[in-house]
């Protein structure tokens, strides 16, 4: 499918619309659904679990490590404030029954001084909540691990220094926060669920993991350019596809942008080639199978809308903690738009709410604002991917922690607030680490030995452990990172030890729906499965809500006495 960037005609932006609009009367056809509201049938019933809401917040570039080195002991320092808004600190007590078997930068005895990295880890406070992005290539990572020993994040991801207002410092890469900055996660931790061994599918950064929470596979990636046309011959180290074959088919290991989008290349003010990606993702299994989804994404709505002569363009924008205006939308954090069954080109609105979720033109992708509309109504679709904007999605540089809480604990709290949240399971997870130190390395389970490759991936080649598909360039589990499950089925203060990565995410939802598998040896069938944070013979009856601004316990149900007050 061609770019929409090159030249346009009234003629081609109808035919997209009636394209979708002709997807869907076919889809309908097959499989007995219509573009309208799911009938009580499609989403209630049916499903594997009590769960029939899933709503994944997909945030960006944290190490476990950095948010959870300390966890659950925060420093509560007298008179710290948080960065850009002056708001004092909460402090964090952790509940008596807190497990103590947690793998933490402190229960490993890794805190200064006892690292083995040339730099020893720090606490980073409120006020530094804006830091320096950190390098996390795929093969940055790889070399930090140093063959297993985890001793090299210094020498390859440590950046330190950066632009103003973004705190920096030598060894920046190896610092971490704690409950007191994180502390609306922390408290999801103590009176929800958590995993203390769950990782990147692969190594490196935003795409890879995107493209694996939604389809398990970064192979299958053609390089087109600027104006959607196919590369037949990619260059040596591109930063489009990776590896390619005969047919100029290989790996996303980088962040290219998605062909399928009107907004890519800064909403076209750059001339990068793009990539596109075969084969199927989840949203194909939902469809077929009559199940509600959709993507919300910080910024989607166009600012300019798409004419005949013209693509659309996504360019507005918020400020972050540190006054730094920051453009909400991000191409690359968009798995769907690689898809050309998945994707919405031009970022049309969806018809009328009662398509959100459901065959339309907008094809499930939609503004986070469509979420809002539907999440306190029949019409939530089953599966739901949330993507703040990118000045509170967590990363680096341009988000930080401060604001990425008042995006999670809103979005919590509404949904918890919704007439859907008794069935509802709400999956906060992440896309890659940043290249933060973390001092575990997962058990192997995808294996490649290229020259994008270091000692890590070419141990566990020359190991035995297979190269899935034959497919080179997807090594891993790469970082480890946090997640937190939040819902009525969610154990309480649990903490899980079981391996998972994000193609774990997508297997739940594959079983849940009964979906079947990607294929095409996507990772979601070697998963480690996340029911183990879940009691599903049990609801449980008490709700946390959280301060929007602090992270602390707002209010509790049913004298919910193993939570922190934040007092």
């Amino acid at each position: 499918m061609p770019h929409p960037a090159q030249r346009f005609t009234r003629k081609r932006v109808a035919a997209t619309g009636a394209a979708a609009l002709a997807a869907s009367a076919l889809t309908a056809g097959i499989f007995g659904i219509g573009a309208g509201p799911a009938s009580a049938s499609e989403n209630h019933i049916g499903t594997a679990t009590p769960i029939k809401h899933v709503v994944v917040i997909f945030q960006e570039n944290v190490s476990f490590d950095h948010y959870f080195a300390t966890y659950p002991k925060a420093a509560n320092l007298p008179g710290e404030t948080q960065q850009g808004t002056g708001t004092a600190t909460a402090a964090f007590t952790a509940a008596k029954n807190t497990p103590k078997d947690i793998n933490t930068l402190a229960t490993a005895g890794l805190l200064a001084p006892n690292n083995p990295n040339s730099a020893q880890p720090a606490r980073l406070s409120p006020a530094q909540a804006v830091t320096c992005d950190q390098d996390h290539g795929y093969t940055a990572e790889q070399k930090a691990y140093n063959g297993g020993a985890m001793d090299k994040f210094v020498e390859f991801t440590s950046r330190d220094a950066c632009g103003t207002n973004q705190y920096g410092r030598a060894g920046l890469t190896m610092d971490y926060y704690d409950g007191n900055t994180v502390t609306g996660i922390w408290n999801y931790a103590q009176n929800y669920s958590m995993s203390d061994n769950h990782f990147s599918t692969v190594f490196g950064p935003s795409t890879p993991g995107a493209l694996n929470l939604v389809s398990g596979q970064t192979h299958g990636a053609t390089e087109y350019t600027a104006a959607g046309q196919p590369v037949a011959t990619p260059a040596a180290g591109s930063s489009a596809v990776s590896l390619p074959d005969a047919n100029g088919v290989g790996t996303v290991i980088n962040d290219p942008d998605p062909v399928h989008d009107d907004c890519s290349n800064s909403s076209h003010a750059k001339t990068e080639n793009l990539a596109g990606m075969s084969g199927r993702n989840i949203g194909d299994l939902l469809n077929a199978k009559g199940t509600s989804w959709g993507w919300f994404q910080g910024g989607f709505t166009p600012t300019t809308a798409a004419t005949a002569d013209s693509p659309a363009s996504c360019l507005s924008s918020h400020t972050n903690a540190a006054g730094a205006s920051v453009v909400d939308y991000s191409p690359h954090h968009q798995p769907f738009q690689y898809y050309a069954s998945t994707a919405n080109p031009h970022h049309l609105a969806p018809a009328s709410d009662a398509e959100i979720g459901h065959n339309g033109q907008a094809n499930h992708q939609y503004d986070l604002t469509a979420f809002n509309k539907v999440v306190n109504t029949d019409n939530m679709p089953a599966v739901s991917f949330l993507k703040a904007g990118m000045f509170q999605d967590g990363h680096a540089a341009y988000s930080d922690p401060i604001d990425e809480q008042n995006f999670i604990t809103s979005t919590v709290n509404q949904i918890q607030k919704s007439r859907n949240w008794d069935n509802t399971a709400v999956v906060l997870a992440y896309d890659d680490s940043d290249g933060w130190y973390d001092h575990v390395a997962a058990t192997a389970k995808n294996s490649s030995n290229t020259a994008d490759d270091a000692v890590w991936c070419q141990h566990a080649a020359a190991s035995g452990v297979p190269m899935a598909g034959s497919y080179a360039d997807r090594c891993g589990p790469g970082p480890r990172q946090p997640l937190v499950v939040i819902s009525p089925y969610a154990k309480k203060n649990h903490v899980d030890h079981t391996q998972t990565d994000q193609a774990s995410i997508l297997r739940f939802i594959e079983d849940n729906w009964h979906t079947g598998r990607i294929g095409d040896a996507s990772a979601d069938a070697t998963a480690g499965s996340v029911n183990a944070m879940f009691n599903f013979d049990k609801q449980r009856k008490d709700q946390v809500l959280l301060n929007e601004q602090t992270g602390a316990v707002a209010s509790t149900e049913h004298g919910n006495s193993n939570s922190n007050t934040g007092k």
